[in-house]
């Protein structure tokens, strides 16, 4: 199994998982008419700064590429490799794309043109179309020049030997040791820290953003979509510990009012809506691709110990119909909770999702367990039995074996 990376490694030294994707909103709204890509196919730089930018960032993606931190399924980078095709601008040949197994929901584009995307935020797209935002949006970040653009005024601000040296330490130690830590990638953050795009060019990112989409054939409202959702998981997640939303992770770390970026990402998709065109969502290609992967990712996202952020991640998916793997998922975030009310809710998930065709194993033994607890032993056993049948090499196989006889 693919190690994760923890979440304070991942936002130690500025975090990667505040980079890129949702930072900032401009003052007033840009048109997508008005973003037109600056690069097209086989960019290459010519100026001696961004030439070393991309030699130090061609060795991060290299060890980016041979690390134990990505999700490697031929069909899964297929799939994402050609949506970065469709969406992805006059440049979307010479784009690379990653899928990086962190529990966290981020893309980042690299200065090259290489974007990693973190399966948290695969778990929370409902459909092809919100992820085709999510890639356009990065796209457009490397479209529009953002890194060497930001990475100049960086520069002006600050010490130029300094920056210098802490590029080439950074790429240095992503480089120097081939070992496909995931430690390694944690030293990322710093200079991803630095490369922050302020709230111009994330306005500009997303106004072009909206335009790839909707030129691709996707309803291009499915950008203002996923703004929405992320705002709602993370006010409830503050909602279940009772603490205010945090400011210093990535949506508010840069701007007080989130819902101002969202309406204005949907006053651009009714711009671009054309009268009597049909939009793809692409929902079934998107179940089709993530179906083999969706339980470990929800597995992935309850480790983080967030309930309030899980239910409302699962919530949302089962607003396109529940099913044996969303209802697993929420017994298991309310097994891991205190108190017999949790307990009694995680007791009837189970029940429920056994019900469905694709309950996994997991809920078999779940139920079968709770089963047993009720005195109900004889439905228990065969709760019990349907799990070893499912998973008769599983590590706790030789524990249900014995509770079975006795």
């Amino acid at each position: 199994m693919t190690p994760l990376l923890s979440r304070r490694a991942l936002l130690a030294g500025g975090g990667v998982a505040g980079a890129a994707l949702w930072t900032g909103v401009a003052q007033a709204r840009i048109r997508p008419s008005e973003m037109k890509p600056l690069i097209g196919p086989g960019y290459r730089p010519t100026e001696r700064d961004e030439i070393g930018l991309w030699q130090q960032y061609a060795r991060v993606e290299e060890e980016i590429a041979g690390s134990n931190i990505l999700i490697k399924d031929p069909g899964l980078n297929r799939y994402l490799q050609a949506l970065i095709g469709k969406v992805g601008g006059p440049a979307a040949r010479d784009m690379r794309i990653y899928v990086a197994r962190i529990p966290e929901f981020n893309a980042v584009m690299f200065p090259t043109g290489f974007t990693v995307i973190f399966s948290g935020l695969l778990l929370r797209m409902r459909d092809e179309a919100q992820l085709a935002g999510v890639i356009a949006h990065e796209s457009a970040h490397f479209l529009l020049r953002h890194q060497i653009r930001q990475w100049r005024d960086m520069r002006r601000k600050s010490d130029i030997l300094g920056f210098a040296t802490m590029l080439g330490g950074i790429a240095g130690g992503a480089a120097g040791v081939y070992t496909g830590d995931l430690a390694q990638l944690a030293q990322l953050g710093t200079i991803l820290s630095l490369l922050r795009y302020n709230r111009q060019l994330e306005a500009e990112s997303d106004a072009l953003g909206v335009r790839l989409i909707a030129e691709a054939g996707y309803s291009p409202i499915s950008m203002s979509e996923t703004w929405e959702q992320l705002i709602g998981e993370i006010e409830l997640s503050a909602k279940e510990r009772r603490k205010r939303p945090r400011r210093d992770y990535s949506i508010f770390s840069t701007h007080p009012v989130p819902k101002e970026r969202m309406a204005d990402l949907r006053a651009s998709a009714n711009e671009l809506v054309m009268a009597g065109r049909q939009y793809d969502r692409g929902r079934e290609r998107y179940l089709a691709q993530m179906a083999q992967h969706r339980p470990m990712l929800l597995d992935d996202q309850i480790k983080l110990n967030d309930p309030g952020a899980s239910r409302y991640v699962v919530e949302t998916l089962a607003k396109d119909g529940w099913n044996g793997v969303l209802l697993t998922a929420m017994g298991d975030i309310n097994r891991l909770r205190n108190g017999d009310g949790h307990q009694r809710l995680a007791a009837n998930y189970f029940a429920s999702a056994v019900a469905y065709p694709d309950a996994p194993a997991d809920a078999w033994r779940w139920h079968g367990i709770y089963l047993m607890k009720s005195g109900r032993a004889a439905e228990g056993r065969q709760a019990l039995q349907r799990y070893l049948t499912m998973a008769p090499n599983s590590p706790d196989a030789p524990f249900v074996r014995q509770m079975i006889a006795a």
